[in-house]
């Protein structure tokens, strides 16, 4: 997943290096890579959020019941 990021970060980078202007230039890069690659790398890594925050949950019920024995 990080290696199709990275290549994309790539080719919008020579993308923006290509345009007439700084300020164009600048705005390609946030528009075409940070945002839509923000939003894509963040749903993507959902269901790693969700098994890391059920594996906190279970250890603090472990934690819990192993105190109140």
């Amino acid at each position: 997943m990080y290696l199709i990021a990275i290549a994309w970060i790539y080719v919008v980078l020579m993308m923006s290096l290509s345009e007439s202007s700084l300020i164009a230039g600048v705005m390609t890069f946030i528009f075409y890579c940070i945002i839509p690659l923000s939003l894509i790398l963040y749903i993507l890594s959902s269901p790693a959020r969700k098994r890391q925050r059920k594996q906190e949950e279970d250890a603090r019920r472990q934690a819990n019941s192993s105190k109140s024995d």
